[in-house]
C-alpha cells in the first residue's frame, strides 16, 4: 500500500528502468530501433525525457535518456 505522505519515487529509484547515454552520431530514432526494433516508437523515449529533451532532433552525447 502506499502512503500517501511517502515522496514519490524519482525515476532513479525505479529498478525496472532503463537508461542510455546518447553517443555521438546517435538519433532517437537509431535508439529507439536498438531497444525497440523499430525506429518509429522514437516519440516514446521523446516524452519520457521531456524533462531534459525540448526537441526530438537535438539530443547531445553524453545525456542520460530514460527508455520507457
Amino acid at each position: 500500500m502506499v502512503d500517501i505522505n511517502d515522496p514519490p519515487a524519482s525515476s532513479d529509484d525505479d529498478p525496472y528502468a532503463q537508461y542510455y547515454v546518447v553517443q555521438k552520431g546517435d538519433t532517437l530514432s537509431k535508439i529507439a530501433e536498438e531497444f525497440y526494433g523499430d525506429k518509429m516508437l522514437y516519440p516514446k523515449i521523446f516524452e519520457a525525457n521531456t524533462d531534459i529533451l525540448k526537441d526530438p532532433n537535438k539530443i547531445k552525447p553524453g545525456q542520460k535518456l530514460r527508455i520507457p
